[in-house]
């Protein structure tokens, strides 16, 4: 059995250093794909924008500096208030979000308790795949 960890979050598109626009989305993990997260926007249009990258990703960048390339997070503060920074890039352009760090990690030590680093092998569920193989 797998389990799947949401937690929808308001996140903020920023615009210019004054200017941002609400954008909700939705953190997911699942257990039975222990490496990623997803994340869905929902933009008002027909169909919600989704990115999936490494969970390990996001747990450094609460903390500090992590990614390279396409998705990007680090900690800030804006106006007092920890707050998660995401830079996503892709073909049809670049998108630089916040959130409130303390529900993206209060959500990640969820998905940590569903399965702990270190162990996404044994959610897989590897060995016991390779044990029936070769019993046949």
């Amino acid at each position: 059995m797998h389990t799947v960890v949401e937690r929808e979050v308001e996140m903020r598109l920023v615009l210019s250093p004054e200017r941002s626009v609400s954008v909700p989305a939705r953190f997911s993990y699942r257990t039975d794909d222990p490496y990623a997260v997803h994340m869905t926007f929902h933009i008002y249009s027909e169909k919600p924008v989704d990115w999936t990258f490494a969970r390990e990703l996001l747990v450094k960048g609460v903390t500090q500096p992590s990614g390279d390339g396409d998705v990007r997070v680090w900690p800030t503060c804006v106006a007092g208030r920890k707050m998660l920074c995401l830079a996503l890039s892709s073909p049809n352009g670049d998108a630089l979000l916040e959130t409130p760090s303390d529900v993206v990690a209060a959500w990640l030590e969820r998905t940590l308790h569903a399965v702990p680093q270190g162990s996404k092998s044994e959610a897989l569920g590897l060995d016991e795949q390779l044990i029936e193989l070769l019993e046949r």
